[in-house]
């Protein structure tokens, strides 16, 4: 068989196994994404599949275009209406809490995993940031409801938290490779770039509401073929000037999704189907990219720092983050579980790989393992977790278990 057909066959099978595995998924009550990674993991070079690959720069940028088709995804189907009242908590879980995360959880790799400084603290980074998309997909798959200044919260939290760990990573990592370069020397670019991903985010996303609402064409087709061209549009030109380009993604979605133009519902139909390939893809890559049986060497210590993030490291960066009384100490807990590690992570750590760092395969089968981890705990447990906290929609709020 040639190979171009062999290798369009292998991608539609696995393709149709993860979205078959996305109903088998809602009955367990596991998270797809635990199902999409270990399909790929199967069909990889240490499974019955036997697929190698261990190609991480494609990997990442299979990751990088995935995360924009996501976060500009998610921005289309955030209301403001109900981000503007967390806009304050959201920006300050999304920012302080990703900082408090990476401090806490890099003192405990240094401890457990007997890593330098700078390594123990690019895995707290590359781990710091939540997938909120895994937590939503399990609520929706067991009609769990969560009280109004929850949800726009967590969503909001999902959307901006990324980038921050981006750069996080992409700071530590070129501390690591370019010695002669100190940690302030950073600070100023970590501000340039999201200031740029706020503002170019906003602006294009204004000039992208402009043409979606005002250029006829011929083609109705045409109009995603459009939508998309400007999504990476913004992304790309807003990285290429030296901002978040993530974040401008983001937020050029949010602008878009609030406004009125035609054939709207037409292309946020088209968008979420995007969005689903997208994830599926990204899983299933990562999947495809580890092999298992380097995971058991790991594995005590990866459990460690896995139970140190989800039971210390993920609540204390909540109530530091979140000190204002207008959230329950229950919403504050059920917050802190919602703490759920996705395939970012795992995309992060191909950043130390492809730099050349020391320890990069090490921090990389940590990561996966802690993401493995966190879903198979967290997301089977959430639904669970939801009401013994009280903090589902049609339950009266309470300030304890």
């Amino acid at each position: 068989m040639p190979k171009a057909e062999l290798i369009l066959l292998v991608v539609s099978v696995l393709l149709l196994l993860s979205v078959l595995a996305t109903k088998l998924g809602g009955r367990l009550g596991v998270p797809g994404l635990l199902l999409f990674l270990a399909i790929g993991m199967l069909a990889g070079s240490d499974g019955p599949g036997g697929i190698w690959f261990d190609n991480y720069a494609l990997a990442q940028f299979v990751g990088t275009v995935a995360l924009v088709f996501i976060l500009y995804s998610g921005g289309l189907f955030t209301r403001w209406g109900t981000v503007r009242p967390i806009l304050g908590p959201g920006l300050s879980l999304a920012s302080l809490g990703v900082l408090i995360t990476m401090l806490a959880t890099g003192a405990f790799a240094y401890w457990v995993l007997e890593l330098r400084w700078l390594e123990a603290l690019l895995l707290g980074a590359i781990v710091s940031s939540t997938d909120a998309s895994a937590v939503f997909s399990v609520l929706r798959e067991r009609a769990v409801r969560l009280r109004k200044p929850l949800r726009p919260l967590l969503e909001f939290e999902s959307g901006t938290n990324d980038p921050m760990a981006v750069f996080l990573t992409a700071g530590l990592t070129l501390l690591l490779t370019q010695p002669g370069i100190s940690g302030w020397q950073i600070l100023p670019l970590f501000v340039q770039q999201m200031l740029l991903g706020l503002l170019l985010g906003y602006g294009l996303g204004r000039a992208s509401v402009w043409l979606l609402r005002y250029l006829r064409l011929s083609f109705d087709g045409l109009y995603a073929v459009l939508s998309i061209t400007l999504m990476l549009l913004v992304f790309s030109l807003t990285a290429v000037l030296g901002g978040s380009g993530f974040l401008a993604a983001y937020v050029a979605g949010v602008v878009v999704g609030n406004s009125d133009f035609p054939r709207k519902t037409a292309l946020l139909s088209f968008h979420e189907g995007n969005s689903w390939l997208m994830e599926i893809g990204m899983f299933l890559t990562l999947g495809l990219l580890v092999f298992p049986s380097q995971l058991p060497s790991v594995a005590p210590s990866a459990i460690l720092l896995a139970l140190f993030l989800m039971l210390v490291a993920r609540p204390v960066a909540v109530w530091l983050s979140l000190p204002t009384p207008r959230f329950t100490r229950n919403e504050k807990a059920f917050i802190a579980w919602v703490g759920l590690r996705g395939a970012i992570p795992i995309v992060l750590a191909t950043f130390p790989l492809l730099a050349g760092v020391e320890a990069a395969q090490k921090i990389f089968n940590v990561t996966f393992f802690v993401v493995l981890f966190s879903v198979l705990v967290q997301g089977t447990t959430l639904p669970l977790a939801a009401r013994w906290l009280r903090v589902r929609a049609d339950e009266e709020p309470s300030a304890s278990p």
